[in-house]
């Protein structure tokens, strides 16, 4: 499903990531963890192609897609439109049915400043599933939540990963998070050129 093999990532010319091969497999969830600053989020934008200034070579599915830190949602939006705008194809009851699937029933025409923190991040959720991903990449998804608000994320994006069965990449610093969701735990530890799989 992904095949990552990355020969060396620099910004300027300082390396950041240095042979970096890994596969993860359709259905599979595969933690990333490392101290702040190894260059984490650097590999989750290569692996989704944000980022292309790279030596090696990555193959990635066509529907993908990102659940960033910050909820990156368009203020003057609607939840609703917020998720239409991303996937406009999408019909308005199944647009409905994936806000609900996320804890969101009712909440369709409040906009993203009247939601709040783990509201933002379940309509994230809606909207990175509604489109069918075969790769989910997440980068940090429970960071800055309450105890009682990340538990309940935790439970609900076990959930859906576990009925829509992407290949999954995320990246936490939480071991426990990293235990409990994934099959898999890959670990970026400092190199002489660049960070590189411990």
């Amino acid at each position: 499903m992904i095949r990552v093999d990355i020969k060396t990532k620099r910004f300027g010319p300082t390396p950041v990531l240095s042979r970096i091969a890994f596969e993860i497999a359709a259905g599979e969830t595969v933690a990333l963890i490392g101290p702040s600053g190894i260059g984490k989020t650097t590999l989750l934008h290569l692996i989704a192609g944000i980022d292309r200034d790279y030596e090696g070579q990555i193959t990635r599915p066509e529907r993908q897609a990102i659940v960033f830190q910050e909820p990156t949602l368009l203020p003057w939006r609607s939840a609703l439109d917020n998720l239409l705008l991303v996937h406009p194809d999408l019909s308005r009851s199944d647009a409905l049915a994936a806000l609900d699937s996320v804890g969101l029933t009712g909440k369709e025409a409040l906009f993203p400043g009247q939601l709040s923190l783990g509201q933002q991040r379940r309509l994230s959720l809606a909207r990175a599933f509604a489109g069918q991903p075969e790769l989910l990449i997440m980068d940090e998804p429970f960071v800055s939540l309450d105890k009682d608000t990340a538990e309940s994320m935790l439970s609900l994006t076990e959930e859906l990963i576990a009925q829509h069965r992407p290949a999954t990449l995320f990246v936490t610093h939480a071991q426990a998070e990293a235990e409990r969701l994934a099959t898999r735990i890959l670990s970026l530890t400092a190199g002489p050129e660049g960070a590189v799989l411990g």
